[in-house]
């Protein structure tokens, strides 16, 4: 088990996106964002798409698409990717159908990340949501591999919204054993600790989401 000593805090902080997706944010709070992820030396900012454009030189910007359902028409999440890939944004992290996957409907699952995928072209970094904690372990596994023959870059285990709830150690392993260093693999929800962070790194993920990136670096040594 991975300890947050053997982790600096720099390099965790190269693998955070830094998160406000509170459907209750308001725009001030964006420049908080942008002010807080230069502080803290992370990789990366994640607003909703109805936040851009933002300017956040030094940063990568990313969004959402489909979020957090998942529930939208697939030519609707291209539609909000593309638009906010127009509008700035270099990382769209999309939101699969859950219940097609639950089904296991994975031709409709493809359909839905490709549809994306050829909106967004070359233009923009691809993570793909499948909320990990709603799957049963062969759903994600095929999702996974779903995701990778649809052109994605990343899986991504949660949108931190799910009653089912967010990251964990198993899931994060199990979808980087399926994507083999092939895709990234991004662990967001429900992550508050050193610990947590530490545990999931140390299990395969190679970006978090977080909105509490703070207290989570704070356990890291220098």
């Amino acid at each position: 088990m991975a300890s947050s000593a053997s982790l600096t805090r720099a390099e965790v902080a190269a693998m955070i996106d830094h998160t406000l997706l509170a459907p209750e944010a308001a725009p001030a709070e964006v420049d908080v964002l942008i002010e807080d992820a230069r502080a803290l030396g992370v990789l990366a900012i994640c607003v909703s798409p109805s936040m851009l454009p933002v300017r956040a030189p030094g940063l990568v910007v990313a969004t959402v698409a489909g979020f957090p359902s998942g529930k939208h028409h697939s030519l609707v999440k291209g539609a909000e990717a593309r638009l906010a890939v127009d509008q700035g944004a270099a990382e769209v992290d999309m939101v699969i159908d859950v219940g097609a996957a639950r089904a296991g409907d994975y031709t409709a699952v493809l359909a839905d990340i490709v549809t994306v995928r050829e909106a967004v072209g070359d233009r923009a970094l691809l993570k793909v949501i499948i909320e990990s904690a709603a799957l049963p372990d062969e759903a994600i596994v095929q999702v996974c591999r779903v995701a990778e023959r649809a052109g994605a870059d990343f899986v991504k285990t949660s949108t931190g919204f799910h009653p089912a709830g967010g990251a964990s150690v198993h899931a994060v392993r199990l979808m980087a054993e399926t994507v083999g260093g092939r895709l990234g693999v991004k662990a967001s929800g429900g992550i508050r600790t050193a610990e947590a962070a530490a545990e999931l790194i140390a299990a395969g993920a190679t970006r978090l989401g977080l909105s509490r990136s703070r207290e989570v670096l704070n356990g890291f040594a220098p």
